[in-house]
């Protein structure tokens, strides 16, 4: 007979979670030494796990919907839903849709929050008074419910724990006293495989669910083995990788890896992996922020904050609008996300100090050096580049950019003599990482011009 050996014992349930991704194998040597009791189980259908772990999002939501109508498809006795999650990012017709989903299913539905210090947190929680069977592992919470929601085909109850719930939480010792879940052992339900027991015996419309079986060992002892093969299911890598994006410390380091690299790639002239990289990042974060609770000034601000480190960026020193763009970061950090009943959305006081230390080493550092290195020739002295012809790249009116000997540099010219795009150009000084050029025909008389003039002319004492 196929089965996994799961006890309820501490040392036994450890056993059963490291094989409860495999499949029920024969228990061989066992057979001698134990009698089993009860009716035949040896083509006990299969109970489907499925991992609900973090935000209650659309795509967790439509994961327990894909869920239901997988187990009824395939013929499972039933669907347990292992739930932890901090809160509801979803609206209240989408939760109660999925209330009345739960409701309808063909299939036993049982929620258990676990493992222990789990959470089950936000409107959410209210799978809890419309699911089939329910259980909570010791240090688990569940509480922050809100108004109870209106499913057309059900209805949620908590009895007299509702008020303590909409507002707050309860652990397992209140939870146990008021009658909050159905299945709550003075010990709660440690485990999975202690809610596949306690799965066993429930009876529907026509039928009784077969997940363990009692068994009695030669020392007259007994303990419960389970029958049905347990198939646990998660996110695909895809939906995995958007719902992890999806929580406030990504969003928030990928917001801020997103605009730093487009103001390092804008810098650096071209488009390349940085450029890339950044426009990706920024695209999941967007993803991110739209699916939390986002205030939209302090993304604003965030965004703002880089518009006023690219102003000192394009100088090459940190002055006043790079001070103004660490406050403004500060600002959008600390804000970004509103809080939900129960949970901090918040990025961690890590995030925080990775997104706003790494924002002031790149743009007070690492950045102004980019551009000091990038606009300024390897060899020691520019003395040799006055005279030398390049073209424009852009327009120069007084300020662009010219190549001068297949080298791209910040480029100023006289306001008199504004240089086209592909025009030919000359150096006529340097000044800093700045060249000072001139058309190479119909150059005014500029200031460099006249202040050479000025210097050279012979005074009356002379």
């Amino acid at each position: 007979m196929r089965r996994l050996v799961i006890g309820l014992v501490a040392v036994s349930a450890a056993l059963g979670l490291f094989a409860g991704d495999a499949r029920a194998q024969d228990d061989g040597d066992d057979t001698g030494d134990a009698v089993t009791t009860g009716p035949d189980t040896s083509d006990a259908a299969a109970v489907d796990v499925l991992q609900v772990s973090g935000f209650l999002d659309e795509i967790l939501v439509t994961e327990i919907e894909t869920a239901i109508d997988r187990a009824a498809d395939e013929g499972s006795q039933a669907l347990i839903l292992q739930v932890n999650s901090k809160g509801t990012v979803v609206d209240d017709a989408r939760v109660e849709g999925l209330l009345e989903d739960i409701i309808d299913s063909p299939v036993p539905i049982g929620v258990w929050v676990g493992p222990s210090g789990a959470r089950f947190y936000g409107k959410g929680a209210q799978m809890v008074a419309v699911a089939d069977v329910t259980g909570m592992a010791p240090g688990a919470r569940i509480g922050y419910t809100g108004v109870p929601l209106t499913p057309e085909n059900g209805e949620v109850d908590f009895g007299i724990a509702e008020e303590q719930l909409r507002n707050g939480s309860m652990g397992l010792a209140e939870a146990r006293a008021l009658g909050v879940f159905t299945e709550i052992q003075d010990e709660g339900i440690p485990t999975v495989t202690s809610m596949v027991q306690a799965l066993n015996g429930f009876a529907g419309d026509g039928f009784t669910l077969v997940t363990t079986e009692l068994v009695v060992l030669e020392d007259g002892s007994t303990r419960f083995e389970t029958v049905a093969t347990v198939r646990f299911f998660k996110l695909s890598l895809v939906d995995q990788l958007f719902h992890t994006v999806a929580s406030p410390p990504v969003t928030y380091l990928l917001l801020l890896i997103g605009l730093g690299l487009l103001v390092f790639e804008f810098f650096t002239a071209g488009v390349g992996i940085a450029g890339a990289v950044g426009a990706i990042s920024l695209v999941l974060a967007c993803t991110g922020a739209f699916v939390l609770p986002t205030r939209w000034s302090a993304f604003a601000l965030l965004v703002l904050a880089m518009l006023a480190f690219a102003v000192d960026v394009q100088v090459g020193i940190p002055r006043f609008w790079t001070g103004v763009g660490i406050v403004l970061t500060v600002i959008g950090s600390w804000f970004l996300f509103e809080n939900l009943p129960g949970a901090t959305m918040r990025p961690s006081w890590i995030a925080l100090i990775a997104g706003i230390g790494g924002v002031m080493l790149s743009f007070i550092v690492g950045m102004p050096s980019m551009v000091r290195t990038r606009f300024a020739t390897p060899t020691v002295g520019r003395e040799w580049m006055i005279g030398r012809q390049g073209n424009a790249v852009e327009d120069i009116d007084p300020d662009g950019i010219v190549e001068v000997d297949e080298a791209r540099w910040m480029a100023r010219t006289n306001r008199a003599t504004p240089i086209s795009k592909g025009d030919p150009v000359i150096v006529a000084s340097i000044d800093g990482v700045t060249l000072e050029v001139d058309p190479v025909e119909g150059a005014a008389k500029d200031y460099r011009e006249r202040r050479s003039a000025t210097r050279n002319e012979p005074t009356d004492a002379q």
